[in-house]
């Protein structure tokens, strides 16, 4: 993914205000169902021995779908009508030592799949705007109350690199952290209503070498996957689709 062809990216000639928010067209969520329901198609034709039936019943009623764990542990939904939610992400000083801009890099990537996939989210740069204005900041409620936004996603990164252990010649993106949900009152108060680990590993079976990618090349690709697994909490997602990227 090419962040310089995001849609939500700022357009250098005019400034958003702070209520843009980023909505995805409807056919978008069609054209991901039907390569996902094509997909499934393929790979049930390599197999020897497919159900052919149960291949018919994926491309009449859809592919076999998750629940996302967020809509599962609250009975909410991010994809309901009227919903906003705004993304932030903290991370440590030895974690930026290295990777300066982290914390808005990933808070970029996962708004981009939470818009991709129906849920209304802040722009990102508004948010980096305000964190830069407001440097004091201490508490979710506070970005929440700004924005008025129902739901405030805080992801708090513990560990990130794109290296293999003991190697500045092979690429293997690592990350750690916890990312919670505060929903919003209208008080503007704040209530911690969700919480879970994210360990992530890409490639799971073996490291690139940095001969065969570029680091900016590598470092695109693991945060469109350490964001797909972020945003997987949130949103709908299909069987197939956690096949193609090699695994959760």
């Amino acid at each position: 993914m090419n962040l310089n062809d995001v849609p939500f990216k700022l357009n250098h000639d005019r400034r958003l205000s702070e209520g843009d928010v980023m909505r995805v067209p409807a056919k978008s969520k069609r054209r991901t169902v039907l390569s996902t329901m094509f997909a499934v198609a393929l790979m049930c034709a390599a197999l020897s021995g497919c159900n052919y039936i149960m291949v018919f019943g994926y491309l009449i009623g859809g592919p076999p779908s998750v629940e996302p764990l967020f809509d599962k542990e609250t009975k909410e939904s991010m994809t309901d009508k009227g919903v906003r939610v705004v993304v932030v992400c903290f991370a440590p000083n030895d974690i930026k030592y290295n990777f300066e801009s982290i914390d808005h890099e990933l808070s970029q990537y996962v708004s981009y799949q939470l818009f991709s996939h129906k849920i209304e989210v802040v722009n990102p740069d508004l948010v980096k705007a305000w964190l830069e204005e407001n440097k004091d900041w201490d508490k979710p409620e506070e970005i929440g109350a700004h924005f008025q936004t129902t739901y405030v996603i805080y992801i708090d990164l513990n560990e990130f690199t794109l290296y293999e252990e003991g190697s500045v010649e092979l690429y293997r993106g690592r990350a750690e952290g916890i990312v919670s949900v505060w929903k919003m009152d209208d008080d503007n108060h704040a209530e911690k209503i969700f919480s879970a680990e994210k360990t992530s590993k890409y490639p799971m079976h073996q490291p690139v070498s940095s001969g065969d990618k570029t680091y900016s090349t590598f470092k695109g690709e693991y945060l469109t996957r350490l964001s797909e697994e972020i945003g997987r909490f949130f949103y709908e997602y299909y069987v197939a689709d956690e096949i193609a990227s090699g695994g959760g």
